[in-house]
């Protein structure tokens, strides 16, 4: 059963969808105001439509505060039925307006080079079936820029782009895990305590800086020095953990297709990663890319 489905006591007999679009893009924009852009709606209008949601479902969505509107976790919880609900509005709409038979031509989707390689392509072989009419161009790229220079259609991104060109909506987030191969874990050791990470092989970052400032938050000595093996190339620094150089910090959707990777500690405090499937504003009108769109939106989160 849906999450918001177990809140049917609380809700009034005919529900609004369009509490849900505007919880939604609130979600996606942080603010009252984006979300009522975003919607062609003006911004009292979604402050009505959070708070009937609000009272009918019986629980606090955001905390209101001076730099906009911060989600609740029963707003994070409820965000995926929500999509699902979205997804399948969209859905309906195609089947009856036999849109999904009409969608044809190429679309130029970019994403990371993990995501490119490994989590969108089972995604866009049902995408295969789904619409047989779209060509897919695949670029694997970690430039937020491919949008503004309209060298990509949708782009998927660990970032949210701040251009007022670009429509960003946040459809998952990525967790990670510190993981090694049983191979390394045999020679070495398997880490209880975290602070056990220092006296083993890491695979680390060459100019990216992000895993040192992460072993920093949590109080370890770490440099450069530390890492047996470093680089910024993602597929590389994956290689290289899958070879047995060290313990890395990967994607658990990685993990997930490689059974001879194993994750350690898994109480160390790493963070999670939102995921934004991003579009150029004039671009989302067209009728294919909508349809990619939409189903990047509903699939890459069950993906996740």
């Amino acid at each position: 059963m849906l999450p918001f489905c177990g809140h049917a006591i609380a809700m009034k007999q005919h529900f609004d969808w369009s509490l849900v679009q505007s919880f939604l893009a609130a979600l996606d924009h942080g603010s009252l105001l984006g979300a009522a852009r975003s919607l062609g709606a003006s911004q009292p209008t979604l402050g009505r439509h959070i708070a009937e949601l609000e009272s009918q479902l019986g629980v606090v969505l955001f905390e209101r505060t001076g730099r906009g509107l911060l989600p609740t976790a029963t707003a994070l919880r409820l965000a995926e039925s929500a999509r699902a609900m979205e997804a399948g509005a969209h859905q309906l709409a195609r089947s009856v307006s036999g849109a999904d038979a009409a969608v044809s031509g190429t679309v130029r989707i970019t994403a990371s080079q993990p995501v490119a390689c490994a989590l969108l392509p089972p995604v866009l072989a049902r995408m295969r079936q789904a619409l047989p009419e779209v060509q897919v161009e695949l670029v694997a790229s970690n430039e937020v820029t491919n949008l503004l220079r309209r060298e990509a259609d949708i782009a998927l991104r660990m970032v949210r782009p701040d251009q007022a060109s670009l429509v960003a909506k946040r459809i998952g987030r990525v967790t990670l895990s510190a993981c090694a191969h049983r191979d390394y874990l045999r020679r070495k050791g398997t880490p209880r305590q975290p602070p056990e990470l220092l006296q083993h092989e890491l695979v680390g970052n060459d100019r990216n800086e992000d895993i040192l400032r992460g072993f920093s938050a949590m109080g370890y000595p770490v440099d450069r020095q530390h890492f047996a093996l470093r680089t910024d190339d993602l597929m590389a620094y994956w290689a290289a953990v899958r070879a047995g150089l060290g313990i890395g910090f990967v994607a658990d959707y990685l993990l997930r297709a490689e059974a001879d990777v194993v994750a350690v500690l898994p109480e160390l405090p790493l963070p999670e990663l939102p995921i934004w499937l991003t579009v150029h504003r004039e671009i989302r009108t067209s009728r294919k890319i909508r349809a990619v769109y939409d189903f990047l939106a509903a699939e890459v989160p069950l993906a996740l």
